[in-house]
């Protein structure tokens, strides 16, 4: 069964790694431009507070969350229309992106653990939510490290990156209008601290190996496969490294190789 508390704690930390890189900052580097075309860093932390301001509203009042759906005057522009809605100045920013993340790991916390909470495409289970705002709280927080300079150590809590990379497979095919293989991947991964992380069956004929690192800056598309350490055995792992989306939504602008990150649709 999976701990909640457990991951609730590890997003807490995510969250604050990267609210310690920022809060420091004099305004003109909220201004700095980040790998994402557009967006700068004051644009990343307004996302994140948005995404979890929606996702409050997912766990709290499904009726109103649809309704931001619809009422969205251009869906394909809803996670730029949605970081644009919540910039302000620095500290109002950082205050509403504290204030957003406690409200929504409170509701996250007393949200019954077998339902399904509305989404981008797919419910899901208030575990799976905090997992999906673990992976987002990380891939903005490299492109903001990535804006700054700073080069951030990885840390165990990539585990539920690559456990979310891996589980996505499917929508990663079906994203890109591709059929869902039917073969299983199996994933082997070099932990940050030396221990091997797998998922899949042992002995499938399909294998993806490598970093754990390279492979979470993969499926959220923080990098093009050719500046990653990641080998592919088998021609669906081999395409699966085409087409891997760890995020809900249509298929980002993806990362061409040696150039900056892609951002994610949704």
């Amino acid at each position: 069964m999976v701990d909640l508390t457990a991951l609730l704690a590890d997003l807490a930390a995510e969250s604050a790694q990267l609210d310690a890189l920022v809060a420091p900052l004099p305004p003109v580097d909220w201004d700095r431009p980040t790998p994402a075309p557009g967006w700068t860093v004051a644009h990343q932390i307004a996302h994140l507070a948005w995404t979890d301001h929606v996702a409050h509203l997912a766990a709290t009042d499904a009726a109103a969350f649809f309704a931001s759906v619809t009422a969205a005057p251009d869906p394909s522009r809803l996670v730029d229309d949605g970081a644009a809605a919540f910039l302000a100045p620095p500290a109002e920013l950082l205050a509403r992106w504290r204030d957003g993340r406690a409200a929504l790991a409170a509701a996250l916390a007393a949200a019954p653990p077998g339902e399904k909470l509305p989404w981008y495409g797919t419910g899901m289970s208030p575990a799976s939510m905090v997992t999906a705002r673990i992976m987002e709280t990380w891939a903005h927080g490299e492109d903001v490290a990535e804006a700054l300079g700073v080069e951030r150590a990885p840390t165990a809590r990539l585990r539920h990156v690559a456990h979310l990379g891996f589980r996505t497979l499917g929508h990663g095919f079906a994203a890109h209008g591709r059929p869902v293989p039917a073969a299983p991947v199996r994933v082997e991964l070099a932990a940050p601290d030396g221990a091997l992380w797998t998922f899949g069956p042992a002995g499938a004929a399909d294998l993806v190996t490598g970093p754990a690192l390279d492979f979470c800056l993969l499926v959220t598309q923080r990098r093009h496969r050719a500046d990653l350490a990641l080998v592919a055995t088998g021609p669906v792992a081999d395409e699966w490294l085409d087409v891997a989306q760890a995020f809900a939504g249509p298929p980002g602008a993806k990362r061409a190789a040696g150039s900056g990150h892609a951002k994610e649709t949704a």
